[in-house]
C-alpha cells in the first residue's frame, strides 16, 4: 500500500510533458543573452592586459586583485556602499512593515489609492525619482549628504518590503490574530508572538531584496549623493579611464557576488510560498 502511494505522488511529474525543443532554445538564448555579459566581465578581472581588449584574452593573472585591494578609494566607495544599504534596508523594514499591516489589517478611504503610491516608486523610471528627489532636497536647502542617499534609497527599498510582508500577511490565517487577542495578548504580544513569526522569512527575503537593490543602485543615488561617491558612482567614474579597466572589472565582480548572494537567499526563502506557518490549506 505505501508502495503504491509512492508511485501515485511520482506518476504526475513523470507524466509531465517535456518543454517544446524551440522553447527550450528560446530560454537558453534568453538566459545567454542575460548572462554572457556577465561572463565577459569575470573573465577580462583576471586578464593580463591594462588598457586594451582582445578575444580571447593573452593571459590571465590575479594581479589586478592586489591593485585593487591596495586602493583606498575603492574601499572608501565599498564603505560608503554597504553603510547607506544597511541603514535604507533598516527604514525600509519599519516602514514596509508598518504600510503593509495598515493596508492588510484596517479599512479606510483611499486605501487601494495608497497601496498604488506605495508600488509607484519601483514603477516610475529612476532617473524621475531621481529628478524629484533632487527638487524637493533642493527646495528644502538641505545639504547633500550620506542621508540624502539614504532617502533616496529607502523610496524604493520600502516597495520590495512592504510586497513581500503584504503578500505574507494574506496567506496568513486571520484566525489566529483574533485568537490571540480573545486570551488578552496585548496587540506588542501578538504581534512578537504570532504576527512576526508568520512573517520572519518574508521580511528577511524583503531585507535582503532591498539591501541588494540599494548596494547597486546608481541613477537615484546620482541625483542625491552631491560630492559624494558610492560603489556604482565610482565604477561609473572609472569607466573613462581605459587603464582602470581591470580594476573596475574586479571591483565590478564584487558587486555581483555581494548582490547575488541576498537575491539567492531571498529567492531560497520566498521559494516555497504554498506553505505558511499558521496557514490552513
Amino acid at each position: 500500500m505505501l508502495q503504491t502511494a509512492s508511485q501515485s505522488k511520482k506518476a504526475p511529474a513523470e507524466a509531465r510533458p517535456r518543454a517544446p525543443l524551440l522553447l527550450r532554445l528560446a530560454v537558453a538564448a534568453v538566459l545567454a543573452f542575460l548572462y554572457i555579459p556577465f561572463a565577459i566581465i569575470i573573465l577580462y578581472a583576471f586578464s593580463t592586459e591594462d588598457a586594451t581588449f582582445t578575444f580571447p584574452p593573452p593571459g590571465l593573472t590575479l594581479r589586478w586583485f592586489g591593485v585593487a585591494w591596495a586602493r583606498d578609494d575603492v574601499w572608501q566607495a565599498i564603505g560608503l556602499s554597504l553603510r547607506v544599504a544597511a541603514v535604507s534596508t533598516l527604514v525600509a523594514l519599519v516602514l514596509g512593515t508598518m504600510a503593509a499591516m495598515a493596508v492588510y489589517r484596517s479599512r479606510f478611504f483611499g486605501r487601494e489609492a495608497i497601496s498604488f503610491l506605495l508600488l509607484l516608486p519601483i514603477a516610475l523610471p529612476g532617473i524621475v525619482t531621481g529628478i524629484a528627489l533632487r527638487s524637493a532636497i533642493s527646495l528644502g536647502s538641505i545639504p547633500f549628504s550620506f542621508w540624502t542617499i539614504v532617502i533616496g534609497h529607502a523610496t524604493f527599498c520600502v516597495v520590495t518590503v512592504y510586497n513581500n510582508v503584504l503578500a505574507r500577511f494574506r496567506r496568513t490565517a486571520a484566525s489566529q490574530i483574533e485568537a490571540s487577542m480573545d486570551l488578552g495578548a496585548t496587540s506588542f504580544q501578538t504581534f512578537r508572538h504570532v504576527i512576526l513569526p508568520n512573517i520572519a522569512t518574508a521580511l528577511l527575503a524583503g531585507g535582503m531584496l532591498a539591501f541588494a537593490l540599494s548596494f547597486d543602485e546608481v541613477i537615484v543615488t546620482t541625483f542625491t549623493a552631491g560630492q559624494q561617491e558610492t560603489l556604482p558612482i565610482w565604477i561609473l567614474s572609472q569607466l573613462v579611464r581605459p587603464r582602470n579597466r581591470p580594476v573596475t572589472n574586479v571591483v565590478a565582480v564584487f558587486v555581483i557576488v555581494v548582490t547575488f548572494i541576498p537575491i539567492l537567499l531571498a529567492h531560497r526563502l520566498t521559494q516555497d510560498t504554498a506553505e505558511v506557518a499558521g496557514g490552513g490549506k
